[in-house]
């Protein structure tokens, strides 16, 4: 049984009174900014302070979670050549804290995650912290940029549909094939550091 309910969304292109306008169109009350880095050359808007600030104006609440769940971890465990693994960084303490800050802070406020990728699957917050909150009992829903909502179920089945997976396999199970579609995504998606890479060939 599904406990608390917590949203997520991208800042993409969008004006500050535009965000803000989503966010309120879904009563969100806080937000928790999952960007490793919280700043935005082209939508200066979105960087940490004017948006704390924006946000205060209207009542959501601020919270930077990108040490504990962003994407670009300083946790050199965490890559292998060059790559981070989203396996090994849910496993660190740092995430695990940041999990747990979510999954307290939803039984008062309803909460967005944050992160810059208008499209949730191409985005960690979706591909990873959601995927982690909801093996925790936590409902997700993700926040379009036209305002709709989707389910994380629902945006699943897209992952699967966009590398052919979505039809049944006689050999293996819908568990088996959407765990292939997360590895494939995370191999688009996941940062990668070339000064950690073994043989120091820029990945193309």
């Amino acid at each position: 049984m599904t406990l608390y309910t917590v949203f997520t969304v991208g800042h993409s292109t969008h004006s500050g009174s535009g965000f803000l306008s989503l966010l309120q169109k879904h009563g969100v009350t806080a937000v928790a900014d999952v960007r490793s880095m919280p700043v935005s050359r082209f939508m200066p808007q979105f960087n940490r302070r004017p948006l704390e600030r924006a946000l205060s104006d209207v009542g959501i609440k601020y919270v930077f979670l990108g040490k504990e769940l962003g994407a670009r971890t300083e946790d050199l465990t965490c890559y292998v050549d060059g790559r981070v693994r989203y396996d090994l960084l849910a496993r660190t303490s740092d995430f695990t804290d940041g999990i747990k800050r979510l999954r307290n802070g939803a039984q008062s406020e309803r909460i967005a995650v944050m992160c810059t990728e208008q499209e949730p699957l191409d985005c960690h917050r979706c591909v990873l912290v959601a995927r982690v909150l909801e093996e925790r009992e936590i409902t997700v829903e993700h926040i379009h940029g036209d305002g709709h909502v989707e389910g994380h179920a629902s945006a699943m089945r897209r992952l699967m549909a966009n590398f052919g997976l979505d039809q049944e396999d006689l050999f293996r199970t819908s568990a088996e094939r959407l765990q292939e579609a997360l590895d494939r995504q995370e191999q688009r998606i996941a940062y990668v550091n070339e000064e950690l890479r073994v043989d120091g060939t820029p990945e193309r």
